[in-house]
């Protein structure tokens, strides 16, 4: 089968996306697990776990917002303009986090660490609740009329469908974390975040099984066809031996393995919603004939390949970049007086 550039376009905004959920979701995860560390020495191997990556792992999210701007202008304008409040709500902790990393050791008082380190839990928290809601209400629908503009409110986005959905996306940020932090932390806390790896994969599990069901009722049409579809019972294969591998792994000291495991299991929930979703973007809730596709929200074949081209260029650079970095600073965080 002919895979055209719509449809090329559309699998690489979901690499990208993949890409993001899998690098900064283990950053938002150890970013929430630090609003429950006690422990000043913890709560610096926290931060330097992930200091030398979160920039380059939020590299992806903009790349993705860029992609989608090229590729679909249509449903970026649409998807900024529903979830306007929401998205400076995210901007505002983004930048809390990253503010946070830089500024906690600059003053040695409790009050001003204490301080940045709620602004970096919390700016970390929301971020990882409000991406799976602002998924939920993709998944679920949003109310678009014939011409494609939201006609809702901010409220008609929190509904219970998109907050169980927010629920999962932050506890899976969590698990990643968790299953992050065991491979740079030694000792008690090691320990620990097996335990909070263990807990979350439990509650990830659960609260996954509670999406499924509620898909049925609030979205039905992203589950028509599924049983025909080959990739997509390949990609729930995946997904099930990613999760049953996650507590093996961990189970066996192979801390790598758990966190790789961690990063197939998103991976593959990505891919599940793509292909589910697919051809349609942004579903209508009020009348499926209104929603956004891969084709009546697409930009002109032209732009396509013109982007296509830098992509085939800037990606590799991107996936590249990100390997190195990874390489530099694998292994357990030592901290030194330069650490945060």
């Amino acid at each position: 089968m002919m895979i055209d550039l719509n449809t090329t376009w559309f699998i690489l905004v979901g690499v990208l996306i993949g890409g993001y959920a899998i690098l900064d979701g283990f950053d938002l995860g150890v970013g929430v697990i630090h609003l429950f560390t006690r422990n000043e020495h913890e709560r610096r191997v926290n931060l330097n776990a992930i200091g030398p990556v979160w920039d380059g792992n939020e590299v992806w999210l903009l790349t993705g917002g860029g992609a989608l701007f090229a590729a679909f202008p249509i449903v970026y304008a649409t998807v900024f303009s529903a979830f306007y409040m929401a998205l400076m709500l995210l901007l505002v902790a983004l930048i809390f986090r990253a503010v946070s990393l830089e500024f906690r050791g600059k003053v040695d008082a409790p009050a001003w660490k204490r301080f940045w380190d709620w602004a970096f839990g919390l700016g970390s928290l929301v971020p990882a609740l409000l991406f799976g809601v602002a998924v939920g209400n993709i998944a679920r629908g949003i109310p678009l009329d014939s011409e494609g503009m939201y006609t809702g409110g901010f409220f008609n986005l929190l509904n219970p469908y998109a907050l169980l959905a927010g629920a999962l996306s932050l506890v899976m940020c969590v698990m990643h974390g968790a299953a992050y932090l065991s491979m740079k932390s030694e000792g008690d806390q090691r320990r620990r975040m097996r335990k909070w790896l263990s807990r979350t994969w439990i509650a990830f599990a659960a609260l996954y099984a509670c999406v499924l069901i509620a898909t049925y009722f609030a979205a039905p049409f992203l589950l028509y066809g599924v049983s025909k579809s080959p990739l997509l019972l390949a990609l729930l294969i995946i997904l099930m031996a990613g999760l049953v591998f996650i507590p093996i792994a961990s189970g066996a000291n192979r801390d790598g393995r758990a966190f790789l495991a961690s990063a197939v299991t998103i991976l593959a929930t990505v891919g599940l919603f793509a292909v589910c979703l697919f051809p349609r973007l942004v579903p209508s809730c009020t009348d499926l004939a209104n929603s956004l596709t891969i084709y009546n929200a697409a930009s002109t074949p032209r732009t396509h390949r013109v982007m296509l081209i830098i992509a085939l260029v800037g990606m590799p650079l991107v996936i590249g970049y990100s390997a190195v970095i990874y390489r530099v600073f694998k292994g357990k965080v030592v901290l030194t007086e330069d650490s945060y």
